[in-house]
């Protein structure tokens, strides 16, 4: 019997390129979705669905238990299409929420089933003002008031967890995305990343890499991303052929 991955976000941008490499790759691969609506399309690229809340904490032990594991990946998040200017102040509430609150349910129930690695999705756009390009030791903002704030404080929360958790913790700092399901045909802004090349990055750290930070990013001169391509093996350049 395959071993399984438990893809918490499976419906997102990211988890619809990610869950057909892991299931090509061999993994038996749960994932997760807060809308009925899209089990069936979580089921028509291979994936085993599963309808739960990350802030049902109960509800997301339960299903992370009934997986039994050994790899969590996070990639949950909660912005609106094309990150609409009119609804970006409201999603980053909500998703620095799923990062502090969120990350903390989905890594508790991850220990409790015996999860041997975890894969979260971290941004590589909170850097502290510095000489370009930053490297992964660089430091990040300090939290302000405001919006951006409350996003910054959400990726310290995230990051220091997965780091901090007792198993293998690896944290992908994604540059901006732009692909199919993003909103976005071509890149947009600094260190941009295409959506088939960051669910790349994540299928490689299932079983490659130490724990720790990864940018990844295309090289712009915004992000270093050599880390990511010596340990992972990783590549800007790949895109699917689907």
């Amino acid at each position: 019997m395959p071993k399984t991955i438990f893809l918490a976000g499976a419906s997102g941008a990211v988890g619809r390129r990610l869950a057909p490499l892991l299931v090509a790759d061999g993994w038996r691969v749960i994932g997760t979705t807060r809308s009925r609506d899209k089990l069936a399309d979580l089921h028509a690229l291979g994936v085993d669905p599963v309808l739960v809340d990350v802030f049902d904490a109960a509800a997301l032990t339960a299903a992370v238990l009934a997986a039994k594991p050994e790899v969590v990946i996070h990639q949950l998040t909660d912005l609106p299409p094309g990150l609409d200017p009119a609804l970006m102040a409201a999603a980053l509430v909500r998703n620095a929420r799923i990062r502090d609150e969120g990350t903390r349910n989905l890594l508790a129930a991850a220990v409790v089933a015996g999860a041997r690695r975890v894969i979260a999705q971290s941004i590589a756009f909170v850097y502290a003002e510095g000489p370009l390009p930053h490297g992964e030791g660089d430091p990040l903002v300090t939290p302000a008031e405001g919006p951006a704030g409350t996003s910054a404080r959400g990726v310290i929360s995230l990051e220091s967890q997965v780091l901090a958790a007792p198993l293998e913790g690896l944290v992908l700092r994604y540059g901006r995305f732009y692909g199919p399901g993003t909103g976005f045909d071509a890149a947009n802004g600094q260190a941009p990343i295409h959506v088939d090349a960051a669910a790349k990055a994540a299928a490689l750290a299932v079983t490659r890499g130490a724990p720790g930070l990864y940018n990844i990013a295309e090289d712009d001169g915004t992000v270093l991303s050599d880390k990511a391509r010596r340990e992972l093996a990783w590549s800007a350049d790949w895109r699917s052929n689907s």
